[in-house]
């Protein structure tokens, strides 16, 4: 029953926040907020179990799926959105998927998180294959649109990962991983947006960009596999080469276009003293990854 979900109790403390000033209402939002950090850190075996799914997905040339409702969709496509200026990947690579489709993303598409079918034809409609990890997001965990999408994804044998707010969920018990991060009752009774849908943006944070480290896209804390689409990342590009290699901003900036605005190669480049086909090939024979080429 939904009045038995953690996330839809009345917070004890919020009782009377029509009544409080401004300030108290900050301090005890941001008090609240502090927890969420606690409670995804009892999860953490959870979450790297995921993200070495996800790797995998990866290397054998798969896919990462968010698919979820509402807020929690939303949180997916950001991440997603994210990704390809980031870490240079094709956008196919990560995929958010929300129930209702694209005009829901920024207006609320009435009934379409109850759609059960829903859920399975559109990982259908991206032609999901057993390659994929498909991660469902929902704060209650029993979404029917994420329940449908989950079921269909191990039905053609997809890696699957479930993300709520509630223990014992629904999609927790359909998931290969179950990430049940248990936030409690909102300052606002039932308004997931809150504590929940902030858990959820750093469980993303992290499954996206541990996964991309894994991967190669990372050499030492720096963005390696950026792309540089506009002025500030061009220059962060040259930034990025700098930190990487020690040389001063001409000299990144000569390599940078040397190795046609590649920061990855430009950065080998220098580090091996060798040719940009020479560099390529030396990322290529280490999977992408820098420190493999040294």
């Amino acid at each position: 029953m939904l009045e038995q979900l953690t996330t839809e109790k009345r917070n004890p403390n919020t009782m009377d926040i029509d009544q409080m000033s401004i300030k108290e209402i900050l301090q005890i939002m941001n008090k609240e907020d502090q927890s969420v950090p606690i409670a995804i850190s009892k999860e953490i075996d959870k979450i790297e179990s995921a993200i070495q799914m996800v790797i995998d997905s990866f290397r054998r040339g798969g896919r990462l799926i968010y698919i979820g409702a509402g807020t929690s969709g939303r949180l997916g496509v950001l991440d997603a959105a994210e990704c390809p200026p980031t870490f240079g990947t094709d956008p196919a690579m990560v995929q958010g998927i929300i129930a209702g489709g694209k005009e829901a993303f920024t207006r609320a598409v009435e009934g379409a998180e109850d759609n059960e079918q829903m859920g399975g034809d559109d990982l259908k409609a991206i032609r999901l294959t057993n390659l994929d990890t498909v991660v469902g997001i929902a704060a209650s965990g029993r979404t029917p649109y994420v329940i449908g999408a989950l079921k269909y994804a191990k039905s053609i044998g997809a890696k699957t990962v479930s993300i709520s707010n509630n223990k014992n969920s629904i999609i927790g018990t359909l998931a290969d991983v179950a990430i049940e991060v248990e936030t409690g009752p909102e300052v606002l009774t039932g308004s997931t947006r809150l504590k929940a849908g902030t858990a959820q943006k750093l469980i993303l944070n992290m499954i996206s960009t541990v996964s991309m480290i894994g991967i190669g896209k990372v050499y030492k804390n720096l963005m390696v596999d950026v792309r540089a689409t506009n002025h500030k990342l061009i220059e962060r590009s040259k930034r990025i080469i700098m930190e990487a290699t020690g040389v001063d901003y001409e000299t990144a900036e000569k390599f940078f276009e040397e190795a046609k605005r590649n920061v990855k190669a430009a950065i080998t480049m220098i580090l091996l003293n060798c040719s940009y086909d020479e560099a390529v090939e030396k990322l290529k024979k280490a999977k992408g990854f820098i420190r493999k080429t040294l």
